[in-house]
């Protein structure tokens, strides 16, 4: 049996920092906290990612947030995806609650309310920061990923734009994609086929049904000007602070495919546009991304490669993902095993599966000679969580049952007052507020079918011109004999030609 001694010096020689870091809490052993045995999340592995998983009610969203407010404080932006509409209070200091010192107070840090620098983005039709992409930026190979299609309907794709690069089409939003598909099965047609092959229109039509399903889910409105600058989610504020970027999601929960849709192109502009930072001693930005299932549950094979293959490469660019699930099952074990850090809370054994769930989770963390893991993974109280991360020079740390810091900020959503004072002071809500729709495919080319309508239209209303000399020839057999002489010796005069 070990002391409680002998545990806190364990914790100490795991979780010693050189470097900035986070506290997350205290260490328990047998249920109780040891105080002052605090475990440390180095700044400088918080972009190999994480993991913050447990079931409903367990405190998953409040760890984010603490996460969140720490992060700030040390001058790191953070970006939410906030589905369940709850993170909005970290612009509002907490109120404060005795049971709250009483939790500080076993873990040995001073409670501090505080209020933290937020901005508000929008996907759809609320208010907020406006997040749009063109999609030219999309590019042929991701918007094909999105929308799961076959290879041959890849290369129409790649043909389009390379169509529209040729001759100076912008390909803005949905309207100008579907126009420029309908175009070149279309009026096109010959253009088309001459300079890039034969298209089917039985492809095109697959590939518009697959646009408007998009649609259907919102995609018009992400798609098209003015495109956001994934610069503005690294801001810091007048006192260094960073930004929390909260993205209000809670109106398209039942459109995964919209929001699978963002998560892959932001990254992919993340990836593209930020600099490569080596072994940096912190982190650029950190992404949490909740309900994480509903990226991985719709995401076709082709997608999910996509991901993880972002998820590996874009730490190297100083950014950190943080995916929020219930059950770590929720994640692929490609994703998995990818994840630096892992706050897992309570999970509930109520049938033979859930217990099959909580043997493989118990399994993905290290062996411990001071838990029993799969009986502590049912045992965790609320706010409490089993944390395993990174040291400084990329080990795993001890495993620890960890009773968590209580967040500094309201762990309420922000009134309609309030929150309309954040949106009216966004310096980002100005920039963003206005939706641009200037000459873009769709215009060019239904200006270029009218022109060749109305050409064609007067051409057949134009007189059909009738030759004198074919009328008279049948008065006149002089005339006839002559023009037919004329003929001849044309098509002899070719005839010897060929035969010379």
């Amino acid at each position: 049996m070990a002391t409680r001694d002998e545990f806190f010096q364990h914790i100490e020689a795991g979780y010693t920092t050189k470097g900035d870091s986070i506290i997350l809490g205290a260490a328990m052993l047998d249920g109780e906290a040891i105080t002052d045995a605090h475990v440390k999340i180095p700044l400088k592995t918080l972009n190999r990612h994480g993991l913050i998983a447990g079931a409903t009610g367990t405190g998953k969203t409040k760890t984010l947030q603490v996460l969140a407010e720490n992060l700030s404080e040390k001058g790191i932006p953070v970006l939410l995806m906030d589905l369940k509409g709850d993170l909005s209070g970290l612009a509002q200091p907490s109120p404060g609650h005795p049971k709250i010192d009483e939790r500080h107070t076993k873990i040995g840090l001073p409670f501090e309310p505080k209020a933290f620098p937020v901005e508000i983005l929008s996907l759809s039709k609320q208010d907020g920061v406006k997040l749009r992409a063109t999609v030219s930026e999309f590019g042929p190979v991701l918007l094909s990923r999105i929308l799961d299609l076959s290879d041959t309907q890849e290369g129409i794709v790649s043909v389009v734009f390379k169509y529209c690069d040729d001759n100076k089409l912008p390909l803005l939003d949905l309207k100008d994609f579907k126009k420029v598909l309908q175009y070149a099965t279309g009026a096109g047609k010959a253009e088309f086929t001459k300079d890039y092959g034969r298209i089917s229109s039985s492809s095109t039509g697959a590939i518009l049904r697959k646009i408007i399903e998009l649609e259907q889910q919102g995609a018009d409105l992400f798609f098209g000007e003015k495109s956001f600058d994934v610069e503005d989610l690294t801001r810091v504020d007048e006192n260094g602070r960073g930004y929390i970027n909260i993205l209000r999601l809670t109106d398209i929960q039942d459109r995964p495919k919209l929001f699978s849709t963002f998560m892959l192109s932001l990254l992919a502009e993340i990836y593209s546009t930020f600099p490569e930072q080596g072994d940096s001693d912190r982190p650029e930005l950190i992404l949490f991304i909740d309900e994480a299932h509903l990226i991985f549950n719709e995401a076709s094979k082709a997608l999910l490669d996509q991901i993880e293959s972002i998820v590996k490469l874009i730490r190297s660019k100083g950014i950190g993902l943080y995916f929020v699930t219930q059950n770590p099952t929720d994640v692929p074990n490609e994703v998995l095993s990818q994840l630096g850090l892992k706050v897992q809370h309570a999970l509930r054994a109520f049938t033979a599966r859930d217990r099959k769930a909580i043997k493989l989770t118990a399994e993905n963390y290290p062996i411990s000679d001071y838990y029993d893991t799969k009986e502590v993974l049912t045992a965790l109280g609320i706010g409490e969580a089993l944390v395993s991360a990174l040291d400084e020079k990329g080990r795993p740390t001890p495993l620890a049952a960890t009773l968590l810091r209580a967040p500094m900020s309201r762990m309420d959503v922000l009134t309609e007052t309030e929150l309309n004072t954040v949106i009216g002071t966004s310096k980002l809500v100005k920039k963003y507020g206005e939706t641009i729709d200037r000459e873009s495919a769709y215009e060019i080319l239904n200006e270029k079918i009218e022109l060749a309508e109305a050409e064609a239209e007067k051409e057949k209303k134009a007189p059909r011109k009738t030759s004198r000399s074919k009328a008279s020839t049948r008065q006149n057999p002089i005339i006839k004999v002559l023009t037919s002489a004329t003929f001849i010796r044309g098509v002899l005069g070719v005839l010897k030609k060929v035969m010379r």
